[in-house]
């Protein structure tokens, strides 16, 4: 695991502790897209927006193809990936896309936020992996490693396999049980030793 001022968290997942007083944040699982001196950007990977699934946010956008969009990529769930910019939408996906703009996260991870890629997948070229998100979450210089000092994240390695492959109402509890620790056994309340 990184150590909190010695290095940064891009490529890890930030599990939110059962006191994080956000409801915004409860049992959140943030795959840390980017972050550096500046500050840290990341998506929220297991909050989905009732009712709102990939097909349908194409349709809302207008969004033409002459391509049938795969019932497999339509029916993905639309994450709520942060409070900030709410209307934007961020691709996170493998490495088998690429477009102007892509952030490689890791080796298997990467985001893109343009309206470019949506449109590419609509036109068929989606990646063999995919999870999208509406809205970021973002902290100011500082002030995530601020926030893991006072024990509001814990932190797990990302994974493709965590990201793509797990329910995301079960992300959360995997990511703890990866870093060792039993979600049953943990408390609401916070506090320090």
């Amino acid at each position: 695991m990184s150590q909190v001022g010695n290095s940064y968290f891009s490529g890890q997942l930030l599990l939110s502790m059962p006191h994080m007083e956000d409801p915004r944040f409860h049992k959140a699982a943030i795959l840390v897209c980017a972050h550096d001196e500046k500050g840290a950007m990341g998506i929220v990977i297991n909050h989905t927006l009732p009712d709102l699934e990939f097909g349908k946010l194409l349709k809302d956008l207008d969004i033409q193809s002459d391509i049938h969009v795969p019932p497999t990529i339509a029916k993905l769930p639309v994450m709520c990936g942060g409070p900030i910019e709410i209307a934007r939408g961020f691709l996170v996906h493998s490495d088998d896309f690429k477009q102007e703009g892509t952030i490689k996260i890791d080796e298997n991870l990467n985001v893109t936020g343009t309206i470019d890629a949506i449109e590419a997948i609509a036109k068929g070229s989606a990646p063999e992996k995919m999870l999208f998100a509406l809205g970021y979450a973002g902290w100011s210089a500082g002030q995530l490693e601020k926030e893991i000092k006072e024990n509001a994240w814990m932190i797990a390695p990302a994974s493709a396999q965590l990201v793509f492959n797990t329910a995301s109402d079960n992300i959360w509890n995997s990511g703890m049980l990866q870093i060792g620790i039993n979600p049953s056994l943990l408390s609401d309340q916070s506090g320090r030793a």
